[in-house]
């Protein structure tokens, strides 16, 4: 059921808001064991808020709105009031948030239900969800795998249908990576559309917050709901004439030729719908892994700082081994990384006066086992860290909005997915693209994600 068809329902009366939400707090009671993707789940506070949205809407009492009693989780790192945010840490296991973040309040005033808070990679600081005190998310498609990260157990969340949509942050690629690995929706959304007030930091200059959807018109209904601004009334009926910008450098290296075929497959997809493909050339794309990880590196040490004095010992070992390569980072190589970072978001912009939209895979591979800690491209190895942003750091280095769909499976039956990139604050052109190709391409997608992870 998409968020729109629940709406409705509520509505024409089929179902309660009690009734909704019972059944997701029974899904997550028996598969979050499975699949892990909560560290907290709210069920006392989300049945009473249900209950108090019930009345209302059978007394026709107040405006309701475009989210009224849909439920939803955040990753940990996200401050919900009177609730435990943990940031997938155990120096916070116990923290109690005492005000709602930004995000949190905004989806409240649209009505959202709060099931819970997301597992995730501990403060962020990695690309799986490979917790050492929560432990790991495990991917609904198949539990051998990783749901990715570190916004994994929104992901998984969304996936397996124990929550509508979830909010997840990205730093690297934290929404899209996972979005991929679990065959859901992310959008990382443009730098600051949505302000990270209330929403522990990594990399203050990187962070983004977003959403994590079922369906592209769940993440217009979310979006419309954090933006004020109508994405799902203002798509267009096609994408004839739409301009795609391919790379034909870097996001087509290095990259597993099953991923390679499904890309090269969703690419002719858009050309059927009418968009026309454009070569383009990203040569500066080579060097967003090590500008990324200066910046991040950098700026979490900083973070950090007064943490680190009084409870190292109470960080896990990926986190110490950040600290140490954030003390050795000079602050003229942090400047030198900012600056670059700015000729870089000039020279993606600049794409845009002759394309719309660029298409690159999200990943360069399918979404790796558990405990993975490399890549096998056959005639060479990867980190999995940073394999899995190789393609989508770049956008948060630039602050472009950047979308990740689902585009196909693979013989494992593992999802495969695309990444959408528009200019800057054109969110509507990129989901408008996104929905056409969902509309069109991705029906048994769905079908056939619904029989393995739905319950």
């Amino acid at each position: 059921m998409t968020i729109e068809e629940l709406v409705k329902g509520y509505k024409n009366q089929e179902y309660s808001p009690v009734e909704i939400t019972n059944k997701h707090l029974d899904q997550c009671r028996i598969y979050n064991a499975e699949y892990n993707a909560f560290i907290t789940i709210c069920e006392e506070s989300a049945l009473s808020e249900a209950k108090r949205i019930e009345a209302t809407m059978m007394n026709n009492r107040g405006e309701h709105g475009i989210l009224q009693a849909v439920p939803i989780s955040y990753k940990d790192s996200i401050d919900t009031k009177g609730m435990r945010t943990t940031n997938g840490s155990l120096i916070h296991k116990n923290r109690i948030a005492t005000e709602d973040a930004n995000v949190v309040k905004v989806l409240k005033e649209n009505g959202a239900l709060n099931l819970g808070k997301n597992n995730m990679y501990e403060y962020g600081f990695g690309i799986t969800s490979d917790n050492p005190f929560y432990g790991p998310v495990k991917n609904p498609w198949n539990t051998d795998y990783m749901a990715g990260g570190s916004s994994g157990g929104s992901a998984a969340a969304v996936a397996a249908n124990l929550s509508m949509a979830s909010i997840g942050t990205d730093t690297a690629g934290s929404i899209r990576v996972p979005a991929a690995c679990c065959g859901v929706i992310g959008l990382k959304p443009t730098y600051n559309l949505i302000p990270m007030y209330g929403v522990m930091p990594l990399s203050w200059t990187l962070d983004h917050v977003g959403p994590i959807t079922k369906t592209v018109s769940d993440l217009n209904i979310v979006m419309e709901a954090l933006t004020k601004r109508p994405y799902k009334k203002s798509g267009k009926e096609d994408i004839k004439g739409l301009k795609i910008g391919v790379p034909d450098q870097h996001f087509n290296e290095g990259i597993n030729e099953e991923v390679r075929e499904i890309y090269q497959k969703a690419l002719e997809d858009f050309e059927r719908l009418g968009a026309e493909l454009v070569a383009i050339n990203m040569p500066f794309a080579t060097e967003s892994i090590d500008i990324a990880t200066t910046i991040a590196t950098a700026e979490v040490g900083y973070t950090h700082n007064e943490l680190i004095k009084t409870s190292l010992d109470l960080y896990g070992e990926g986190a110490k081994e950040t600290f140490d390569k954030s003390r050795s980072i000079s602050s003229f190589e942090y400047i030198e990384a900012l600056k670059k970072r700015e000729i870089m978001s000039h020279k993606v912009s600049e794409l845009y006066e002759s394309i719309d939209v660029i298409a690159t895979p999200t990943l360069p591979v399918p979404t790796t086992k558990l405990g993975e800690s490399e890549v096998d491209f056959g005639h060479s190895k990867e980190k999995v860290g940073d394999c899995m942003i190789r393609y989508t750091c770049l956008f948060d280095i630039t602050g472009h909005p950047a979308l990740s769909l689902p585009c196909g499976i693979t013989n494992d039956s593992m999802p495969v997915s695309l990444q959408l990139i528009s200019n800057h604050y054109q969110e509507d052109v990129l989901m408008n693209a996104a929905h056409m190709y969902e509309k069109y391409y991705l029906n048994d997608f769905y079908q056939l994600r619904n029989s393995l992870t739905s319950h």
